[in-house]
């Protein structure tokens, strides 16, 4: 038998390679002969570029920058030579994982820290950067980042903004470049296709989740306007909101008025990178999960593209997931974790049992 254990992340509990591990050696434990490739997957979301750098085999090159509210943290990112690319995640350093619930600020988080990383990286004579947007803790349309890049944002008496100050969109009058900006362009990896204004927008879908209050959107939302016009006279051309530039908290739009961008989707991109078709020509049987799968799944998710290529190929796929929804998407078997309470302690040793205990279960119901 030859199996392919391609799991996403179980958001909040296991990281994606943590629980191909769980799979794989409970898989083999009972069935030991069997074949087994583990190939942890993700899609634009929170660790994409971690993924890709094992994948592919990256050097990680590491250095202290600036988490999300301006603290000293540790960074990295994968170096292709051949491509002259840098593989790195907005979540690396500037995450909403390194904040505590009282520290969710939208009018205050920066992505800077990423900027610095990226900085670094061209040190290397990296000419691109893959960028994963998922997991960011900012709303701050990538300023940060074009901060530490040499884009200048100025505040109504002409006087250079403080990095991490409150209301620092709202305090922007003027942007200017204050040296040659580098030669470099992006390709923003995304699991979402929000655009950044409107009702599906950056602000009022993903500005709650990082902190931002149901009192401050319109006030919000009227300080990151005025500064897409000022990107746009930045750029000298009207920019036109896109889908993706939602994700992130607009940072591939601050980019594009400064930099060639091409936005892709993430699971598609990285499906391509590692090959992902051929992997599944191995296999009898694939082995997918996610935390829960929803309807947001189908628009892109790793779960659900994984499906359509192995559909393609007619291999058989499992989905680990909680809830309902995955019943009627088309996989052959759906195994349901049970019910946990994040309240509790240990959460990735108790998710793990979680995930080995209903495993083990529908092998044992399935003869392997």
């Amino acid at each position: 038998m030859n199996w392919l254990i391609a799991p996403n992340a179980f958001k909040g509990s296991l990281e994606a390679d943590e629980a191909a591990i769980i799979i794989r050696d409970l898989i083999r434990l009972r069935n030991e002969n069997d074949n087994i490739v583990t190939a942890p997957i993700a899609d634009g979301g929170d660790g994409t570029c971690f993924l890709l750098n094992q994948h592919l085999g990256l050097t990680e090159h590491y250095a202290e920058v600036s988490d999300p509210l301006g603290r000293a943290i540790k960074g990295f990112y994968g170096y292709e030579p051949a491509s002259g690319s840098a593989y790195l995640d907005v979540s690396t350093v500037s995450g909403i994982k390194w904040l505590k619930t009282n520290e969710l600020d939208p009018w205050k988080c920066s992505t800077y820290g990423t900027g610095e990383l990226i900085r670094e990286a061209l040190s290397k004579g990296v000419k691109n950067i893959v960028l994963g947007l998922g997991g960011s803790a900012t709303v701050d349309m990538g300023t940060g980042i074009l901060a530490a890049l040499g884009v200048q944002f100025l505040d109504k008496h002409g006087a250079e903004l403080a990095l991490f100050s409150p209301y620092f969109l709202d305090n922007i009058s003027a942007i200017q470049v204050k040296e040659k900006l580098p030669e470099l362009s992006f390709t923003c990896l995304c699991d979402v296709n929000n655009p950044f204004l409107g009702d599906r927008g950056a602000i009022p879908v993903f500005g709650p989740q990082k902190g931002l209050k149901p009192e401050d959107q319109s006030k919000f939302l009227e300080a990151a306007k005025k500064v897409y016009h000022l990107f746009e006279k930045a750029k000298g051309i009207e920019i036109q909101d896109q889908a993706c530039f939602g994700a992130a908290g607009g940072i591939a739009l601050g980019l594009s008025a400064f930099f060639p961008i091409k936005m892709a989707q993430g699971a598609h991109f990285f499906f391509d990178k590692i090959d992902m078709s051929q992997k599944i020509a191995f296999a009898d049987v694939v082995i997918t999960g996610e935390g829960r799968y929803d309807n947001q799944s189908a628009d892109g998710k790793g779960s659900y593209e994984l499906l359509q290529l192995a559909r393609a190929q007619g291999k058989k796929v499992w989905i680990i997931t909680s809830g309902n929804e995955a019943d009627e998407a088309g996989f052959d078997e759906v195994i349901k974790l049970a019910d946990m309470d994040f309240n509790l302690p240990n959460i990735p040793e108790r998710a793990g049992e979680n995930l080995r205990s209903s495993l083990e279960k529908k092998l044992s119901d399935k003869g392997f």
